[in-house]
């Protein structure tokens, strides 16, 4: 039988395995984004864990991010987002356009 010892991201057996991703939350109710802004590392992937709690449907869109998706009420489901360089990138919920949008800044 063989072991592995797990140890930072790498096995001793010498199999490289990924670091586990920075986790945000981002809370959608109806249109309404909680918080407005992340900050996240620049350079660094990472996941938003995103929870509808409104009402209605709800969307996280951003064009810059090239990211779209699409929650009913009570929803909970996560992006993953590549790494940005150092800039705000927007963010919306095209169910409700005339609210302010979001946004993520990468320092």
């Amino acid at each position: 039988m063989r072991r592995a010892l797990w140890l930072g991201g790498v096995l001793l057996n010498g199999t490289a395995l990924a670091a586990p991703l920075p986790v945000y939350e981002l809370s959608l109710q109806d249109g309404h984004f909680n918080p407005p802004q992340l900050a996240v590392k620049a350079g660094e992937r990472f996941k938003i864990v995103l929870k509808n709690i409104g009402q209605g449907p709800a969307e996280f869109e951003s064009t810059p991010l090239r990211v779209e998706k699409v929650l009913s009420p009570g929803v909970t489901t996560f992006v993953v987002i590549h790494p940005l360089q150092p800039g705000v990138y927007p963010f919306f919920d095209e169910f409700n356009p005339h609210l302010p949008e979001g946004s993520i800044r990468a320092d």
